[in-house]
């Protein structure tokens, strides 16, 4: 049995907040690729960004793949204390980079007024990743992930 007397309580916050957030990526991934077009406009999307959704290059569903389910795998893994978590965390960010660059090279066109924090998203989303990878790297480096 796991002694989690000497897991530190953050751990269980980080663990439980990034499955939280990354089940919505989860969700996302998967009503978006069930659902396509009705998901997206019911989420607010306009005619001209479902089309920008829908011309992106085939090769990116790997990174957004690596990305989303990484993410969720690293905190599932967090939660259980494995040194694996680094790994998925690792893909998650090569993922949310990856993808923070096409969108970079590739703008979304004009998003409404109401819209513009999906400009700022996959800053986050990135961030928020790397935030990740480096706090299991460093709970693995202190023993806490075996």
């Amino acid at each position: 049995m796991t002694d989690l007397t000497k897991t530190p309580w953050h751990v269980w916050m980080v663990g439980v907040l990034s499955l939280l957030w990354n089940a919505y990526g989860g969700y996302d991934f998967i009503m978006t690729n069930t659902q396509g077009e009705t998901y997206l406009r019911a989420s607010g999307m306009t005619q001209p960004m479902i089309d920008y959704f829908n011309a992106m290059p085939t090769w990116m569903y790997v990174p957004w793949t690596f990305g989303v389910w990484g993410a969720i795998a690293g905190s599932i893994l967090l939660l259980l204390r494995m040194k694996w978590a680094v790994h998925a965390f690792a893909l998650s960010v090569i993922g949310a980079v990856t993808s923070l660059i096409f969108g970079l090279m590739n703008p979304m066109p004009g998003l409404p007024p109401e819209m513009a924090v999906m400009a700022w998203m996959p800053w986050v989303i990135a961030a928020i990743a790397a935030f990740l990878l480096w706090y299991a790297w460093a709970m693995s480096r202190r023993g806490v992930l075996r």
